[in-house]
């Protein structure tokens, strides 16, 4: 069973996933931060000051000894109260969008240069070798002969 698993860890597709996981997770955390911390700020400057991360509907009581604002978002949810917060799916939203663009440009990216690279590779498998080339005008001379 341990040679199993050796074979199948070996694999290629099975480290490229790894990494790619890695890699997405990574990415994932930046996309997060920069909707969070740059993207959203900026939003809800522009909309007057709104913090869409703060948008909640409260769906159930406050509990008796709760102390903290009755109007964050955070602090509720902590003390347990029952909260519908589309503020914070709208973040989550517009960091799905961003990861989604970027993943577009970049399959974008590659898509083009495999394309080029199929076109330079066509072209040049489609050149005659030099033999051919050679006994065509070896083919040209003679027919020019009378």
């Amino acid at each position: 069973m341990l040679k199993e698993f050796k074979t199948f860890i070996a694999r290629g597709n099975v480290l490229e996933l790894a990494v790619a996981v890695i890699i997405g997770a990574a990415f994932g955390r930046i996309v997060t931060s920069l909707t969070d911390d740059v993207i959203m700020p900026l939003i809800g400057r522009v909309t007057g000051g709104l913090d869409f991360s703060g948008y909640f509907l409260r769906l159930g009581a406050i509990p008796a000894g709760y102390a903290g604002s009755v109007t964050s978002y955070a602090d509720l949810k902590q003390a347990g109260v029952p909260l519908l917060g589309y503020g914070q799916f709208v973040t989550v939203s517009v960091n799905f969008l961003i990861v989604a663009f970027v993943i577009f440009l970049l399959v974008r990216a590659v898509n083009r240069m495999t394309e080029r690279q199929r076109v330079v590779h066509d072209a040049v498998a489609a050149a005659d070798p030099a033999e051919v080339v050679l006994l065509r005008e070896i083919l040209e001379e003679l027919k020019k002969r009378p």
